[in-house]
C-alpha cells in the first residue's frame, strides 16, 4: 500500500499520480488534501509519514509546491527517510543507497510526465542492501 498526501500546491499532481497508480494496479491510500483550497502541508506530511513509519503503508508519496517543506515535515517522524526528487537518477539513487521510503515531489517544479517517471523509478527500484549503505542508514537513525 502506498500512502499519498499533498497540500494545495500538489493537489493536481496527486490526481495524476493516483490515476497512474490505478493503471498500474497499485493500491494506495489518500491522506488528503482533497481540494485546491489553501491548507497546511505539515498536516499531510505527518499523516503519510506516520502511516509509513507504522508499517500501515510500505511507501509514501508526498507533494507540495516544491516538495521541500513536506519532506522536512515527514523526516521528523522516526523511521522515515523522505527524499525530494526532481529526476529519475535521484529517485533511483535514493532507493538504492538510502532505502528512502517516501518520495517527495514539487507540484510547481516537476511536470506530470516527468513526475510519473520519477514515481515509477522510485517504486520499482529496490534497496541495494549493500553493507556500506546499511551502515550509513544506521548512522542516520542513531
Amino acid at each position: 500500500m502506498i500512502a499519498l498526501g499533498c497540500d494545495h500546491g500538489g493537489f493536481e499532481l496527486k490526481q495524476e499520480i493516483m490515476a497512474h497508480l490505478e493503471k498500474r494496479g497499485l493500491a494506495y491510500r489518500d491522506f488528503g488534501t482533497y481540494t485546491k483550497d489553501s491548507c497546511d502541508y505539515p498536516v499531510y506530511g505527518k499523516a503519510v509519514a506516520k502511516a509509513v513509519a507504522s508499517g500501515e503503508c510500505e511507501r509514501g508519496i508526498l507533494i507540495c509546491g516544491t516538495g521541500i517543506g513536506i519532506s522536512i515535515t515527514a523526516n521528523k517522524i522516526p523511521g522515515v527517510r523522505a527524499a525530494v526528487c526532481t529526476d529519475c537518477f535521484c529517485a533511483e539513487a535514493t532507493r538504492l543507497h538510502n532505502d528512502a521510503n517516501i518520495l517527495a515531489l514539487g507540484g510547481r517544479v516537476v511536470g506530470p510526465g516527468l513526475a510519473l517517471k520519477i514515481v515509477d523509478t522510485f517504486l520499482d527500484t529496490p534497496f541495494s542492501g549493500d553493507e556500506r549503505h546499511k551502515r550509513r542508514i544506521s548512522m542516520i537513525e542513531e
